[in-house]
């Protein structure tokens, strides 16, 4: 029996592993996180004020109070049954890092002892060569550091019964180079506190810092473990590279927000409530439109914990999804002809004296403020479009962007009719010269065209990338694999930028004797002119907005070797270097590291639609034209005329055909894969790997074999189909 075969067969007793703690979330959230309040009793006065400043007001702590904090988070992780630690990190892998240490050691006279000190609660020494570095360290320069980060706090993660402490790091180089995701979210959210706080400050001087917040929604598939260990393609690449689309699929519309499947729903609770151990505030899960699709999504965070809480989040994910003999999917798109997955970053602003900056306020001062708040975001998205469209380039959202339910690769805004209606108002009733009438009409007319209340009033654009949502801008975009700091860092980067640049418009015009809320209006109409081409309120899946974009001179880049390209212009170089966060040899580093994992993605695919189209496709096939051609001579040899046998022949000049098709462009395939790999030019390679390999091939290849799915008999074919995939679990 094949694989296939068995797993089906198991499905049906497959048991569900016991889906943990069925009480009060409120009784278990967090009881693996240091916290403020379990710093309190595990610390002393002096230590404890010492981390609440440095979470706060980004003070550093000396190593002398960093023992005694190291000796209060052993204390309590101790307490947990944990015996080692880690520095828990996020390389440009795209995935986590951990290297454990026990807190055994030894004294210089042999006395065994268990201890956690300051040093290694700040540093720890990983090899920097071994991770993506995009040159920035040779082979034999091993040396970087991992440096904790106080703002998120130290969690105990639990495999089995083992339990380490792991502490959120930086990863940096030996020479100061950023080698991480969370580094430059780090700069990155500094920059924009201090270019927010500024222009707070001519509504509200009592604003003392300003925090990005996420809340990001994350989807995801989830298929029997048996069915998915019988899909090389699924275990290697994270998608199924064949399959012919099932009878039914999404057509019925009958997934999305239906029943939870029981299984799925025993495993949901069981890493739900790993999470709220671990601090994740998860509140929503629902069935999503694909079948076999899922999603959760948390309450909104500070964006440096929300990184933290995603990437924490797919490793639980994950693990627990093996305990309960199902697999989860985070590909942008594991099945094709049916809802890839996107991970939707909803983010806004918040202020220390607790106001939304992206949610309109009930006073004409609050409403002006929000008003250059919502502005300053269009603007920052029109100006720097093309390198948030690389924030979110991969080869797996390349699947995803433009179909089924995913943005377009144009970069958009949708603000709804009612705001579009407020900044149409804004540019056309504002003149170039204000009186005191004008300032009347600003503080009155403006608060009334501004609703209280933008929630209901602003419809949803699941075709936008950037959607204004009624209190914050969901960008759609992201893909469901990615690092949510990497389009987080540059969206709060970007947003720094502008609010500088708002901030010294709108100083030149006071200096030159205009008042504050008149030279603000006047900066933000000019601001709403400048940038009014980005805004889009129709639907991105169109062919008429391609032609429409095309001619308001949006980039429409749909291929990540192209879109990378914008990391390293001299505008992205500028940008990054002013406010504090790449180096210009960081981002072309970076740069480097995403154009070969692109071409490392695809090289792994087109070996493994080689190696299946080989080992499980044509074996089958062959055997099935060999079964058909016996049976076509042995009606003949019968005596039976050609029309008693005319369909079989049909169907066996079929499979002919799709076997010799498909094994010819293999053979192709492989051949363009050799020339492309003698390349030395990283660019020049994946585009490439896109143009001569991917686009050349994968598409026809899956085509022949697909045929070939459905004229085989069923019985004979290797690889688990999609309407088993999908439906069984």
């Amino acid at each position: 029996m094949s694989l296939r075969f068995q797993a089906i067969s198991n499905i049906s007793a497959a048991e569900d592993a016991n889906p943990g703690n069925s009480g009060k979330i409120t009784g278990s959230f967090g009881s693996n996180v240091f916290t403020l309040k379990t710093a309190r009793e595990f610390l002393s006065d002096e230590a404890y004020k010492s981390l609440v400043s440095s979470i706060k007001n980004g003070q550093k702590i000396d190593r002398v109070m960093a023992n005694q904090i190291a000796t209060g988070v052993r204390a309590w992780a101790e307490t947990k049954g944990v015996t080692h630690y880690t520095h828990w990190f996020q390389p440009l892998t795209g995935s986590t890092a951990e290297k454990h240490d026990s807190f055994f050691t030894l004294k210089s006279d042999g006395t065994p002892i268990e201890q956690f000190e300051g040093d290694a609660l700040i540093q720890q020494e990983p090899d920097a060569s071994s991770f993506p570095n995009g040159g920035l360290r040779a082979t034999f320069e091993a040396r970087g550091y991992t440096g904790w980060d106080p703002t998120s706090p130290p969690f105990i993660i639990e495999i089995g019964a083992g339990k380490t402490l792991c502490i959120p790091t930086i990863f940096i180089s030996y020479t100061g180079e950023s080698l991480d995701y969370k580094a430059p979210l780090l700069k990155a959210i500094d920059a924009l506190n201090k270019a927010a706080v500024d222009v707070c400050h001519y509504f509200d001087k009592n604003v003392s810092k300003v925090a990005p917040t996420l809340g990001w929604e994350q989807e995801y598939f989830v298929v029997d473990e048996g069915l998915f260990n019988a899909r090389p393609d699924l275990v290697m690449c994270g998608r199924t590279v064949y399959g012919h689309n099932s009878a039914r699929n999404q057509q019925l519309e009958d997934h999305y927000f239906g029943s939870i499947p029981e299984r799925v729903y025993a495993y949901m609770r069981d890493f739900e409530n790993e999470s709220y151990k671990l601090g994740i505030p998860l509140r929503t899960r629902h069935n999503e439109v694909a079948p076999a699709q899922f999603e959760c999504a948390p309450i909104f965070e500070e964006v440096s914990v929300a990184v933290d809480h995603n990437s924490l989040l797919m490793d639980v994910m994950d693990r627990v999804a093996r305990r309960h003999k199902l697999r989860v999917l985070l590909h942008e798109k594991p099945f094709a002809g049916i809802n890839g997955s996107g991970k939707h970053n909803n983010w806004s602003m918040a202020t220390d004296t607790g106001v939304n900056l992206l949610a309109p306020g009930k006073t004409p001062k609050t409403n002006l403020m929000f008003l250059t708040f919502f502005v300053n975001t269009i603007k920052a998205v029109h100006d720097y479009a093309d390198i948030l469209r690389a924030s979110i380039a991969s080869a797996s959202n390349d699947h995803r962007l433009g179909a089924n339910e995913a943005p377009p690769a144009i970069i958009s805004v949708f603000i709804g009719q009612y705001l579009s209606k407020v900044l149409n108002d804004v540019k056309e009733r504002v003149g170039d010269n204000f009186d005191e009438q004008d300032e009347s009409m600003l503080k009155i007319d403006i608060h009334k065209s501004i609703p209280e209340l933008l929630l209901d009033n602003t419809d949803r654009n699941r075709t936008s990338p950037f959607a204004f949502t009624g209190n914050k801008f969901e960008f759609r975009a992201v893909g469901s694999t990615a690092n949510c700091a990497n389009p987080m860092t540059v969206l709060n980067t970007i947003m720094a930028a502008t609010l500088k640049q708002f901030k010294a418009d709108v100083d030149a015009l006071i200096e030159k004797g205009e008042k504050k809320e008149i030279a603000i209006m006047h900066v933000i109409r000019e601001y709403i002119v400048a940038s009014e081409k980005i805004l889009f309120e129709g639907d991105g899946y169109s062919e008429s907005w391609e032609k429409e974009a095309e001619r308001r001179g949006l980039p429409n880049v749909k291929t990540t070797p192209l879109a990378l390209d914008a990391m390293v212009t001299d505008k992205a170089k500028q940008l990054f270097h002013s406010c504090g966060i790449y180096s210009h040899s960081e981002l072309e580093a970076r740069h480097e590291i995403e154009l070969e994992k692109y071409i490392k993605k695809i090289q792994i695919e087109g070996r493994l639609m080689g190696e299946l189209a080989t080992s499980h496709i044509l074996p089958p096939s062959i055997r099935y034209q060999n079964l058909l051609a016996s049976n076509i001579k042995g009606l003949k040899d019968a005596g039976l005329t050609e029309a008693a046998f005319s369909n079989q022949k049909q169907i066996l000049d079929k499979i002919s055909e799709h076997i010799n098709k498909a094994s010819d462009l293999v053979e192709k395939m492989i051949e363009a894969r050799k020339i492309c790999n003698n390349m030395e030019d990283t660019r020049t390679k994946a585009i490439a790997y896109q143009s001569q390999v991917k686009d050349a091939f994968f598409d026809a290849i899956r085509y022949h074999a697909d045929k070939l799915e459905l004229l085989v008999d069923d019985q004979n074919w290797y690889l688990p189909k999609y309407r088993e995939l999908l439906f069984l679990r």
